[in-house]
């Protein structure tokens, strides 16, 4: 059985050894960093003016923006998430479980992230991510401990599918219809213009439904299967081991993320014109070169922490931390640490800041703005993050999500 091997994929043997290993400061502050850009593209999602790059200030934002955050947060939040499970099946393993149980805990993850998704959905925003990951836990739960060779393989079947999606849907826009691309006006879902709280949360319900599932398949899949690989070679959890790939990832990733987004990110900002139908196609390059660019960004946070790797290890939330670091690379680490809490935070603010039935900012507001609102909103979370970790507390929502996914019966080793 694997459970009894010296040293299996999921690093088990490391687990069997006296007390817990340091906790690796990589994969937090991924997701502290990652919540940053969640926050900038939501607040943007927001918006409902017809024109929204109007200054300056607002082209150079939606420029940036293009080209290494839109597009870029969804995968490096997903390759994160695959990562996550196969740490959720190490810990199992770890307490004396097996596949059995870790299965069991990772499906009643799913089905709460399912749950937490569709409150989110209908109340908040229906671009949620919760759902699209619950969902993908539920029907895809088997390969957290597939092969290398189904992890591949499965990782280019799903890309393919959504390349053909996403170029489907670039050549059905009619040659004269309205802008294609991501500088376009009005809402980008109808919910966003409803005056009533009620009224908006039956049309976001409906959104979510169909929004979900797309998310999951199309955009999301591929870096989770990818994620899920990257976790069995503890990647971003000993990343002194994996300097050269890691190299390499973030400099092909970023590489690529940046100049597929560049040409999007021109007409967006309104620095050149382009047709319906090629304007759709650059927002395609936009969104698959964002794959590149989420990869690229995990690799350079792990190359970040790679030169903390010999400092003394500190207290954390969760046992040792692996590598003594700054005060502000702590701070966004237990922001990390408690991203649901964190992603949940950003949506309250956007929707009393931005709704009609809220402040009604959406309405007026143009990118540069949204941008300042995201901006601070997350250096919040930070604060309340560090605030929390200080005082050695998880976030509500990941008190939450232990206690509606961990029971009290044993955890009896299996295969």
């Amino acid at each position: 059985m694997a459970s009894q091997t010296p040293h299996d994929r999921t690093g088990s043997a490391r687990a069997d050894g006296p007390g817990p290993p340091p906790r690796s400061p990589a994969p937090d502050l991924a997701r502290g960093f990652m919540l940053l850009f969640i926050a900038l593209v939501n607040a943007g999602f927001f918006l409902t003016a017809p024109d929204t790059v109007r200054t300056l200030a607002d082209q150079a934002v939606t420029f940036v923006q293009l080209t290494l955050v839109n597009g870029r947060a969804i995968p490096l939040f997903a390759l994160l998430f695959g990562y996550g499970a196969v740490m959720i099946m190490r810990r199992v393993r770890a307490s004396g479980g097996g596949w059995v149980q870790a299965r069991i805990l990772l499906r009643r993850r799913g089905w709460v992230l399912l749950a937490l998704g569709a409150v989110h959905g209908a109340l908040l925003l229906p671009v949620d991510i919760l759902g699209a990951y619950g969902l993908a836990l539920l029907l895809f739960v088997g390969l957290v401990r597939a092969r290398d060779v189904t992890l591949w393989w499965t990782t280019a079947v799903l890309a393919a599918l959504s390349v053909a999606a996403h170029v489907a849907w670039a050549l059905s826009i009619p040659p004269n219809s309205g802008n294609g691309g991501d500088g376009g006006s009005g809402a980008a879902a109808p919910s966003l213009l409803e005056p009533s709280f009620i009224a908006a949360s039956a049309e976001r319900f409906n959104e979510w439904i169909l929004y979900t599932p797309v998310t999951m398949l199309l955009k999301a899949m591929p870096l989770i299967v990818l994620g899920i690989w990257a976790g069995h070679r503890r990647l971003l959890e000993e990343p002194g081991k994996h300097r050269p790939l890691l190299r390499s990832a973030a400099a092909w990733g970023l590489g690529i993320g940046v100049l597929s987004g560049l040409p999007d990110a021109v007409v967006a900002a309104g620095w050149a014109s382009s047709d319906p139908r090629p304007s759709g196609m650059l927002v395609v390059l936009h969104d698959l070169g964002g794959w590149a660019g989420g990869i690229g960004w995990a690799a350079l946070i792990a190359l970040f922490t790679v030169r903390r790797e010999h400092r003394p290890a500190v207290s954390g939330e969760h046992g040792p931390v692996a590598h003594h670091a700054g005060p502000v690379v702590t701070a966004v680490a237990a922001v990390g640490e408690r991203s649901l809490s964190g992603y949940l935070l950003q949506s309250l603010v956007f929707t009393a800041v931005f709704a009609p039935y809220g402040l009604g900012l959406g309405a007026s507001l143009g990118t540069a703005a949204a941008a300042a609102v995201a901006i601070a909103t997350w250096l919040v979370s930070v604060a309340a993050a560090e605030a929390l970790r200080r005082t050695g507390r998880r976030g509500p929502a990941e008190v939450l999500m232990r206690r509606l996914t961990r029971r009290r019966e044993p955890l009896v080793r299996s295969s």
